[in-house]
């Protein structure tokens, strides 16, 4: 009996984005995060004391900014050479983007499959062959398993795959393959890489993204980390998730239905945040609060949303000390039995979306792409961004008309 590890989608030293937004942000004693899940991850392996590791793709994160990087890498992977732990590697889309990842020299236990040909690799040891490809460019949309060889029966066929497979959500078609494509090889386990959310496709045979190490922005929420695999007899015993995650994420979703006043909806926003963060594993938790639904308390929120954002802030600094608001964003509306507002002018929207155009032009490139983009192009955005308009210069008004 023996064990391996497969993990995927390091992004060493890629930042975490949306933290910097206020001025109490934890970004210094965020700095890192990535370093510090691939190193639990190693601590894992030896842990575990298992046989090899599997990285499959996307280890590094585009080019880097200086040789640390690089470094870091190879002084992680000098722990598994001192254990005598193998480590195989296939680049993924965002390695084989890096110029200096093909100059890097990592230890002699490490070993980068090719990048123009499907390769194999016989673990002797362990009765083990291990098949594999990594991208030779940004981009590869051609099947990349298809190629593959079929499996010894004589030993335990693993694949090592960077890809998309028939497609997931979020994530570009990179390496497109399918279910029956990877089956008719007859390898007992797939490693796949490029997706960071963990997913087990099939059991037999064995295939499975193990998802990212940590995440990186308010999409990828939950546990993240890596997949133990125990091998008996030949044959996969057991397929086990383990969390190596620093930091985590979570979307806290708050109904404001039947809220009467804005202090009892922060009262529901403080419980859903202790909720959240009692899930958290004793981890530091960055949470994305998004209140929607009818409320009587809609016109207040409207007329001061950055001081409701604060509030939840405050509230959150108050509760734990590793408990920080990535963002606050408030979709309510006015219930049924409040006067409707005015219906908006038809050319309201157009007219928003003109002004806009050249305001947009002196934005930062942060606020133009990334995973919250102002994306003109999209009528429901630029909809949305007239109503919240609208309801706050109405808000306003009404506020600044109240007598004293």
């Amino acid at each position: 009996m023996f064990r391996f590890l497969h993990a995927a989608d390091v992004h060493l030293d890629s930042p975490l984005v949306g933290l910097d937004r206020y001025e109490t942000a934890p970004v210094e004693a965020m700095r890192g995060t990535t370093r510090r899940a691939f190193a639990n991850s190693v601590q894992l392996a030896l842990d575990e004391e298992v046989a090899f590791v599997l990285l499959a793709g996307d280890l590094f994160d585009g080019d880097w900014r200086d040789y640390r990087t690089g470094l870091h890498f190879v002084e992680q992977m000098g722990r598994l050479r001192d254990a005598g732990i193998q480590v195989l590697v296939v680049a993924g889309n965002h390695d084989a983007a890096s110029h200096l990842t093909k100059r890097l020299r990592p230890p002699d236990n490490v070993r980068f499959l090719s990048t123009r040909a499907p390769e194999t690799v016989v673990l002797e040891a362990h009765g083990v062959a291990v098949h594999g490809q990594g991208f030779a460019g940004r981009t590869t949309t051609d099947d990349l398993a298809a190629a593959f060889p079929v499996g010894d029966p004589a030993l335990l066929n693993v694949g090592l795959l960077h890809t998309s497979l028939d497609g997931r959500e979020g994530h570009a078609t990179y390496a497109p393959t399918s279910l029956q494509v990877l089956a008719q090889k007859g390898y007992q386990y797939w490693a796949l890489g490029h997706v960071h959310r963990r997913e087990v496709v099939s059991t037999d045979p064995w295939v499975v993204f193990p998802g990212n190490l940590q995440g990186r922005h308010a999409r990828e929420l939950g546990p993240k980390g890596c997949t133990l695999v125990t091998v008996d007899g030949g044959e996969v015993a057991t397929v086990e998730e383990r969390h190596l995650d620093v930091l985590r994420w979570a979307r806290c979703a708050v109904d404001a239905g039947g809220a009467a006043t804005v202090s009892d909806l922060l009262d529901r926003v403080a419980r859903h945040m202790a909720e959240e963060a009692g899930e958290a594993d004793g981890r530091p938790l960055a949470v994305r609060v998004e209140v929607t639904g009818p409320t009587a308390c809609h016109d207040d929120l409207a007329a001061r949303p950055d001081h409701f954002t604060q509030e939840v802030r405050a509230l959150a600094a108050a509760q734990a000390a590793d408990l920080w608001v990535e963002k606050v964003r408030l979709a309510t509306r006015r219930p049924a039995s409040l006067p409707p507002p005015p219906d908006p002018d038809p050319g309201e929207a157009e007219a928003l979306k003109e002004a806009l155009t050249d305001i947009r032009k002196a934005l930062p490139a942060e606020l133009l792409g990334g995973e919250d983009p102002l994306d003109l192009a999209d009528p429901e955005l630029v909809a949305r961004l007239a109503t919240e308009a609208r309801d706050l210069l109405r808000a306003r008004i009404a506020r600044e008309g109240a007598p004293e």
